[in-house]
């Protein structure tokens, strides 16, 4: 199952992505767009974002489909005191009891949806949204993912962990086998193995699921606002009808 052995590493891991200034980002633009306070954050991971907001005023919830990941989340949460409820939820068939101000979804969540599931997983985040609700997610681009992730090695080799990736592409995603080396109390290294795979998802037929699951389209941005056209990651700035 993808992150049942990932989950405890992955923010470490991923230390060089500068949370604070990207979770920052998140609490300008939802500001700027006056979108609430209470928000759930779909496809959290670990729950970074989720922290942040909460340290911000938001009222924030998570959900995601991992439960290992969902465990990490809540062990990070209670050591900094902060009262956030997670869930376990598939974007695709996700119900809740209350209506959000916003939803968020960063790093790639609907990069994890095959295109035949957008139309239904956009229209449940709209379910989940109040009229005039704020849904904004993010995508790896198809560049990033054809030129840069496919056919390539990436590796992370540090004192506790050491991190490998070997990408492979299809005609519409690509295939990421991973391999995490865990150093234990006596010394010895333990192998675990994930397979992960992330469509890749034209910005065209996105602006065509959102609409047809009753999104309006306000902007779409590249990574920390950069310009989309020469961005690794495609933000989608959406209300819903």
């Amino acid at each position: 199952m993808q992150y049942d052995f990932l989950a405890n590493w992955f923010e470490y891991l991923n230390d060089d992505c500068d949370y604070t200034r990207w979770s920052q980002y998140f609490i300008d633009g939802l500001a700027r767009l006056k979108a609430g306070k209470r928000g759930l954050e779909l496809g959290c991971g670990s729950g970074a974002f989720c922290r942040a907001l909460a340290k911000e005023g938001y009222t924030m919830s998570g959900a995601d489909i991992s439960a290992p990941m969902l465990t990490k989340a809540v062990e990070l949460a209670q050591s900094e005191g902060l009262n956030i409820s997670f869930i376990q939820a598939d974007a695709r068939s996700f119900q809740v009891m209350e209506k959000y101000d916003f939803l968020l979804s960063p790093n790639d969540c609907y990069n994890y949806l095959p295109q035949s599931a957008l139309k239904k997983a956009f229209a449940r985040a709209a379910k989940a949204l109040k009229k005039g609700g704020i849904f904004w997610f993010d995508v790896s681009s198809p560049c990033k993912l054809r030129e840069k992730v496919a056919d390539n090695i990436f590796a992370d080799d540090r004192e506790e962990v050491c991190y490998l990736s070997f990408n492979r592409l299809h005609s519409d995603c690509v295939e990421m086998d991973v391999t995490l080396f865990v150093k234990e109390q006596d010394g010895r290294f333990t192998r675990y193995d994930e397979n992960h795979t992330q469509f890749i998802h034209e910005e065209r037929e996105l602006h065509t699921a959102l609409e047809e699951a009753g999104f309006c389209v306000l902007a779409v941005e590249g990574h920390l606002g950069e310009d989309p056209t020469k961005s690794d990651r495609l933000n989608f700035i959406c209300q819903r009808a």
